[in-house]
């Protein structure tokens, strides 16, 4: 009997972990194919029957990718407009959700609901509209084209994130600040920003992560090569009669470092924020 219940018990503890194993794998797979794909030569990558280690460990590609400033350029656009957006978007959006924290006023249960109906509209919806703007602005093809839109999409986001950790800070951390003569501002930057790390980190690299991997309007919003971004930079490489898979991976394997790296560094304190920020609205 005790044995019967030990294996009804550990049964689903077994499926559990197995069905996590499978997931692991299937999720991870592609970044190994891609990480091995761009040390073969072009050739070996169409090599019949598939193989996941190449034959021969070449850099070509990451050296063709290094050796050519165009290439370069990718990459640095891609950190300039997701750094900007995310300092632009981080001093908004605690600014925004401060106020929405903390104090009440007119039509605040309407700006709510219209920051929440934001997330409901198709992004895809709005090009059109957004290059007719960009134009009649005359900042197509530049960077100001698209951190303001980036951070159009960013925002929402990032006010209701914010809002939802600073709703689990208690008040007396203002009122505190405030009997000893300081301001609400001094509260804010002196108080509440430093204990509000966690959720500002979530937020930094849900901002960050959107920037960079943003394809559809920096292949809309710009015509030369010194703004073009990684992703456009990445579909540059599929040409009329040849693909340069071997680069393609390189350059997936290098725009993806940074957001890997971001996201290891910081995720301790993107699980609290994410969490801290969903206990309490």
């Amino acid at each position: 009997m005790a044995k019967r219940s030990f294996k009804s018990s550990a049964l689903p503890t077994i499926l559990t972990y197995l069905g996590l194993a499978v997931g692991l794998v299937f999720s991870t797979f592609p970044i190994v194919w891609m990480f091995f794909s761009s040390l073969k030569s072009n050739t070996e990558i169409f090599a019949l029957p598939p193989r996941l280690l190449p034959e021969d460990f070449t850099v070509a590609a990451y050296l063709t990718i290094f050796n050519d400033p165009v290439k370069v350029r990718f990459f640095i656009n891609s950190y300039f407009v997701a750094g900007v957006v995310t300092c632009l978007t981080l001093v908004i959006a605690i600014l925004t959700a401060y106020g929405f924290s903390r104090y009440s006023f007119r039509f605040k249960n309407t700006l709510n609901i219209f920051i929440i109906s934001t997330q409901t509209v198709p992004p895809i919806t709005l090009l059109i509209p957004y290059f007719g703007m960009v134009v009649a602005f005359r900042i197509f093809d530049t960077y100001l084209a698209l951190i303001l839109t980036y951070m159009v999409f960013t925002l929402p986001y990032a006010v209701l994130l914010m809002t939802g950790y600073l709703n689990t800070l208690p008040k007396e951390l203002d009122e505190a600040v405030l009997v000893d003569g300081g301001s609400s501002w001094t509260a804010l930057w002196r108080v509440i920003v430093p204990v509000s790390i966690p959720g500002i980190v979530a937020t930094a690299v849900y901002t960050f992560l959107l920037a960079w991997n943003e394809f559809l309007f920096a292949l809309t919003l710009t015509k030369s090569m010194d703004l073009r971004t990684v992703p456009i930079g990445i579909q540059l490489l599929m040409g009329q009669h040849a693909f340069e898979w071997n680069e393609m991976m390189a350059m997936s394997v290098l725009g993806s470092l940074p957001l890997l790296v971001l996201y290891l560094v910081a995720q301790r304190y993107f699980l609290a924020g994410m969490t801290a920020g969903s206990v309490k609205s």
